[in-house]
């Protein structure tokens, strides 16, 4: 993409291209974090969750931050922004939420 913004530190991204299980430090998100989130909205606190829920929840947590930042700067690029702010995340949340 040429533009005003295109030289200023940006490059194409395609989802593929990003190591999911790496993706910016998102490998250290652990299944107890994810745990204490998902009993924070139970309303029994006797529910428990398998492990394998645990780590297919967490997964699908890292492929939905990764997805909602490679949006951002793509809307961000779009923009000739020179930074991924909370405006362009804004605008992809909605689209985002609709393709999970």
């Amino acid at each position: 993409m040429e533009g005003a913004g295109a030289g200023a530190g940006f490059r194409k991204v395609r989802c593929c291209d990003l190591p999911v299980a790496d993706a910016g430090g998102l490998a250290g998100c652990s299944q107890e974090l994810v745990s204490r989130l998902l009993h924070l909205h139970f309303k029994d606190d006797k529910t428990k969750v398998s492990g394998d829920a645990l780590q297919l929840t967490a997964e699908l947590l890292k492929i939905f931050v990764v997805e909602a930042a490679v949006r951002g700067v793509r809307q961000a690029q779009a923009e000739d922004a020179l930074r991924v702010d909370v405006e362009q995340l804004e605008k992809v949340l909605p689209q985002l939420l609709l393709d999970f």
